[in-house]
């Protein structure tokens, strides 16, 4: 018997967890669901007791993490980013293989080599984005290299969004659909990219006003952002000397600019505590970030930012109700603190509602002298509030990529992540058959190429 240890039972574990128990009986897996409050499982659990237990565990108890994880074969780890380093160090100590859907940090970058020589998987980057990103990329840069191809450009987005039909009045057209702080302080790093040779830099106050649009076939237009640092996926895609290369974030077409109002109030910060009372109301906030003044709150701010006062930046900031007397409800917090309790409750995902994943990879390659394009695209749509698309994007593939570890298909030990046919091929082939979740290709001739770009 296999032990799987899952260490968190959040938003986007709903269907890792399904998929596990789905496959417990048949692959000879006991998984054991560590959770800070463990009850909400219980009926999940109810039926699968045979094979699959709920404990409690806080993250902070670092005597209960040397107690869970030398009773797994392997970890799984859904926590927060900022602890996965203690948990793979305590995977190091105890030789156990460990499994997560976040970025590879230099904190877990540092312990290939031990993780190697412990004869262990630390297997990061395995669930949206990052994971299927680089799975779906990947597969199609090495169909283009086989036939020759050189690539001149790649550009790969994706977002969490909201299904059409769940949109109704919100003019953002956005609810959290996965953790509320990392949204309200996306992109606070300097972006980086490659643009035809040329090194790009966005810094953050100028962020969101640089944006592309793009189209999904069926879902309409979006428009992207660069996210942090593209460069860095060079090497693992092995598109050192490409031209072009940048990776962003989708929103739906007027998001973005409302969000650069937020920040140019000033109303994203994070770093400076103010002191306030929970009492404050939001139109006492935003007044403060103001210059001295008299007059409709609103208007000032439309004419401080440069905005039309009726357009739909001020329309989005209304909403938001911005300019009320409504209490922040949070002491001595941070603006960014402040902001994200607003939009915990404005952007609250509601039982009936769907939301919705959309990737898309933009390819354009030289063959045999002529130019070619390639676009890669997905979307994906939850069932529910719970059985969200992000959780599925999310918990599926890692699902799977445990699965080939505990089979004894992935071999490869230290810090690995899914960019080798061997591990990708079998996740996006199961993905595709059991759930429906496939990317649909396009290729563009150099015909249609070069008219692309020149209506551009």
């Amino acid at each position: 018997m296999t032990r799987i240890l899952l260490l968190g039972a959040g938003r986007s574990a709903s269907s890792l967890i399904q998929y596990l128990l789905l496959h417990a009986p048949t692959e000879g897996w006991y998984l054991t669901v560590a959770d800070v409050q463990p009850a909400h499982l219980v009926p999940v659990l109810a039926a699968h007791s045979e094979y699959a237990r709920a404990v409690p565990f806080d993250v902070h108890d670092e005597a209960r993490l040397e107690e869970l994880v030398p009773q797994a074969d392997v970890v799984i780890s859904m926590l927060p980013a900022l602890f996965h380093g203690a948990v793979a160090r305590a995977c190091v100590r105890h030789r156990r293989h460990l499994a997560t859907a976040s970025y590879v940090s230099e904190e877990i970058r540092a312990l290939d080599a031990a993780a190697q020589e412990a004869g262990i998987t630390l297997l990061m980057e395995c669930g949206l984005d990052p994971g299927l990103d680089h799975m779906s990329a990947m597969r199609v840069l090495t169909d283009i290299r086989a036939r020759g191809g050189q690539l001149t450009s790649f550009k790969s987005y994706c977002g969490g969004l909201l299904a059409p039909e769940a949109e109704g009045d919100n003019p953002w057209k956005y609810k959290f659909t996965w953790n509320p702080r990392n949204v309200v302080l996306a992109g606070q790093s300097t972006a980086k990219f490659l643009d035809k040779g040329h090194l790009r830099f966005i810094p953050y106050q100028h962020l969101f006003a640089r944006t592309e649009t793009l189209a999904v076939p069926g879902f309409g237009e979006f428009e992207g952002y660069a996210n942090r640092d593209s460069l860095s996926y060079r090497a693992p895609y092995g598109l050192e000397n490409i031209p072009t290369m940048l990776r962003g974030t989708l929103r739906r077409s007027g998001y973005c600019a409302a969000w650069h109002a937020l920040v140019r109030l000033g109303l994203t910060d994070d770093a400076v505590h103010l002191d306030n009372a929970a009492t404050l109301t939001w139109r006492e906030l935003v007044e403060a970030y103001l210059p001295t003044g008299a007059g409709n709150l609103a208007a000032r701010v439309a004419a401080y930012l440069g905005l039309e006062p009726q357009g739909s930046v001020m329309q989005r900031l209304e909403w938001l109700e911005l300019f009320t007397a409504r209490p922040v409800g949070l002491a001595n917090a941070t603006p960014a603190q402040l902001l994200e309790k607003l939009l915990t409750e404005k952007w609250a995902l509601q039982p009936h509602d769907r939301d919705m994943i959309v990737m898309q990879h933009q390819f354009e390659y030289e063959l045999q002298g002529e130019r070619y394009g390639h676009t890669s695209s997905l979307v994906v749509l939850g069932d529910d509030a719970v059985h969200t698309a992000m959780a599925k994007t999310v918990g599926l593939p890692v699902g799977m990529a445990v699965r080939q570890l505990a089979q004894g298909h992935l071999t490869q030990r230290g810090v690995v992540i899914p960019t080798q046919p061997a591990l990708y091929e079998p996740i996006l082939a199961e993905l595709e058959q059991d759930y429906g979740i496939r990317f649909v290709e396009e290729s563009q001739e150099p015909a249609v190429l070069a008219a692309s770009t020149s209506a551009k």
